[in-house]
């Protein structure tokens, strides 16, 4: 929930503080905006989607606590285009946008502890861990026409942070109790810890240390040269997260299953990003919300694009596939008689 309430917090700081440095001043064509004008949109979006997913982790991926934080995302977003076309700037409204946002999230939040049940819903809080994985990649790579702007990277790697937090988090919720024998046994209550778990924490202190690292050093390269490293941050992070969230056979991870995940890491969320932003390009998806915030158009020459939205949909991709990876993976490392037995039941 903490998680949730800074990304209200960062949303409200985008829309007075941040918001006002991306739109020109002045009607005539020539001071239009190109590429990547509007990026301060692009990261409240993104902090919109943390709320969303801080709110299914602590709702613990069930359905009747992740619906509301999806409806509220929605109705989240309608309500950014309406403050952004109310141009709101200074102290005062960032506050009184803060505490709403804050005061969305608790209300949110009351339903969703309402709904959670005991037992996690774990592939929902391994495919939240991976949407958000994706979307620090997302984070890191926002640039601007000019990259000049002092707060530009300081509301990147904030914002990047915060996602990484969420991904630590949702995958190491998703991690069985204990997996011994590759199923789920809960551990009695003031049991210590067993090795495993012990192991799962280290794997999860080392990727909350490297994606800092990683982040950090992705925005310290030049605009432009980012995709490469951010594409190896991106391998790391998701490779990370199926470590973290999938289940261990015998107490150890099946290694080649790692390593399939990772090779699609290293290709799926790339492709999917690309698409999803020339798709979004090409359909001007942007445009009316540009229009709606009572913001310049982009210029003919360029395109309003939504990598944030993008960024989502890669997410929910690369989400399913290693979901349904992990699955084949127990199927084939499943005993001959349990295999035979789950086709009987099917």
């Amino acid at each position: 929930m903490g998680l949730a309430v800074a990304a209200a917090v960062l949303w409200a700081v985008g829309m007075t503080v941040l918001q006002p440095l991306t739109e020109p001043i002045g009607p005539w064509s020539e001071t239009l905006p190109g590429n990547n004008s509007y990026w301060a949109r692009d990261l409240r979006f993104l902090a919109i989607l943390a709320v969303a997913a801080g709110l299914v982790l602590a709702g613990g991926g069930r359905r009747g606590s992740a619906v509301p934080a999806v409806l509220l995302a929605g109705g989240w977003l309608a309500v950014d285009v309406a403050v952004d076309r109310a141009d709101p700037h200074g102290a005062g409204p960032t506050g009184a946008l803060a505490v709403a946002g804050c005061l969305a999230v608790a209300v949110t939040a009351i339903v969703v502890r309402r709904q959670a049940r005991a037992d996690p819903d774990r592939p929902v809080l391994a495919g939240t861990a991976c949407v958000t994985a994706v979307l620090v990649l997302v984070a890191v790579l926002t640039e601007s026409p000019t990259d000049r702007e002092p707060e530009l990277d300081p509301a990147a790697v904030a914002t990047a942070l915060l996602l990484l937090a969420l991904a630590v988090a949702c995958g190491s919720a998703a991690a069985p109790a204990s997996s011994s024998r590759g199923e789920r046994h809960p551990v009695a209550p003031g049991r210590p810890d067993t090795v495993e778990r012990r192991r799962r924490q280290a794997v999860a202190a080392g990727l909350a240390v490297v994606g800092v690292a990683g982040l950090l050093l992705v925005r310290a390269v030049a605009p432009g040269q980012r995709l490469t490293p951010a594409a190896a941050l991106g391998t790391l992070l998701l490779a990370g997260v199926t470590l973290l969230a999938w289940d261990w056979p015998g107490g150890r991870p099946t290694w080649w299953r790692h390593g399939l995940a990772a090779l699609v890491a290293a290709v799926v969320p790339q492709v999917l990003l690309v698409v999803a932003v020339v798709v979004s390009g090409m359909l001007h998806l942007a445009a009316p919300l540009t229009a709606l915030a009572g913001n310049s158009p982009i210029n003919s020459a360029d395109s309003d694009v939504l990598t944030s939205l993008a960024g989502l949909s890669a997410g929910l991709g690369t989400a399913l596939l290693l979901i349904r990876l992990e699955r084949l993976g127990q199927e084939l490392g499943r005993p001959e008689p349990s295999r035979r037995a789950s086709a009987e039941r099917r």
